[in-house]
Parts: structure tokens; C-alpha cells; sequence
């Protein structure tokens, strides 16, 4: 029974009053640093996680709900369509006698205008869905480049002592006074 409570004790080790020890416990200690290193990674990166993905989603939600929109006035333009043509059906029915070709015309025209809508209907949600995505990645883009380039100015601030600095300055005015003499 001993061995079973020591077991469960691995997390904590006593040393005695005043000495310093070890713990030997590789698992143990690996636990307790994996979990300490977690728990930050958890805390700190959360809030900025949790706000990219939250961003995201509202764009992606309010693309959605305009193709729902386009959707849903597609759906009613057809029905109005299809009412359209029951009615240009029943015309059909009573005046047949006058001809076919009449009829079939108009059934036809009806028919290629209610395509024609919703091609555009589609055309202008792919359009919209295509303009999202290159604005987030447009978005994405930004943030890296600012990310790189404070990144560089910082290694390049890190790195530059005086004499250095004062070197580059001079190259980089030699360098405009040659262009500006080819210029000219």
C-alpha cells in the first residue's frame, strides 16, 4: 500500500529542513514544466486568437447571409416566374386556336429572361464571395508585410552600432547623387 500513496505523491517533493535537493522524477518534472507552459500559451495567446478568428467569422457570416439574401430573391423572382408562366400556360389553353407560335415565343422570352436574372444573381454572388476573399487576403497580406517590416527594423536597429550607420548613410547619398547626375 506504501508504493501505491508514493506513487500518487510524485508531483511533490520535500527535501528535509534546510538542504537543497533534486527531483529525480523525470516525468514528474516534465509534467509540471508542460503544464506551466501550456497554461501561458493558453493565457497570453487566447484573446488575439480568439479576436482573428471572431473577425473572420463576422465576415464570413455576413457573406453568407447577403448570398442568403440573393438567394431568397432569386427563389421569390421565380416564383413569380413560375406564376408567370401557369398564367401564360392557361392563355395557352384558350388561345391555341390562334396559333403556337405566339405563345411559344412568349414562353420562351419569359423562360430566357428568368435565366438571364439569375445568372446575374450568380455572377454578382460569386463577385461578392471573390471580393471577401481577396480582401482578407489583402488583410492578411497587410499584416504580415507590417509584422516583416518591423521585424527588419528591428534586427537592422539591433545590429546598426554609429560608425556602420554613418557608412550606410554616406553609400546610400553617393548612390542618389550618381542617379541624379545620370539624370541630368
Amino acid at each position: 500500500m506504501k508504493n501505491i500513496t508514493d506513487s500518487f505523491l510524485c508531483f511533490v517533493y520535500w527535501p528535509s529542513a534546510g538542504s537543497f535537493g533534486f527531483d529525480t522524477d523525470i516525468l514528474a518534472t516534465n509534467l509540471i514544466n508542460l503544464s506551466v507552459v501550456l497554461g501561458v500559451l493558453i493565457f497570453f495567446g487566447k484573446g488575439v486568437l480568439s479576436d482573428l478568428l471572431d473577425n473572420r467569422k463576422q465576415r464570413i457570416l455576413r457573406t453568407i447571409r447577403n448570398s442568403e439574401e440573393l438567394r431568397e430573391a432569386a427563389i421569390e423572382q421565380l416564383e413569380t416566374a413560375r406564376a408567370r408562366l401557369r398564367k401564360v400556360e392557361t392563355e395557352a389553353d384558350r388561345f391555341r386556336v390562334n396559333g403556337y407560335s405566339e405563345i411559344d415565343r412568349d414562353k420562351l422570352n419569359l423562360i430566357n429572361s428568368i435565366y438571364t436574372t439569375l445568372e446575374q444573381f450568380e455572377n454578382y454572388k460569386n463577385e461578392t464571395i471573390h471580393f471577401e476573399q481577396q480582401r482578407a487576403i489583402n488583410q492578411v497580406q497587410q499584416r504580415v508585410l507590417q509584422q516583416a517590416l518591423q521585424g527588419a527594423l528591428g534586427t537592422l536597429n539591433s545590429c546598426l552600432n554609429n560608425e556602420l550607420h554613418l557608412r550606410t548613410i554616406s553609400a546610400n547619398i553617393a548612390m542618389f547623387g550618381a542617379m541624379k547626375e545620370k539624370k541630368n
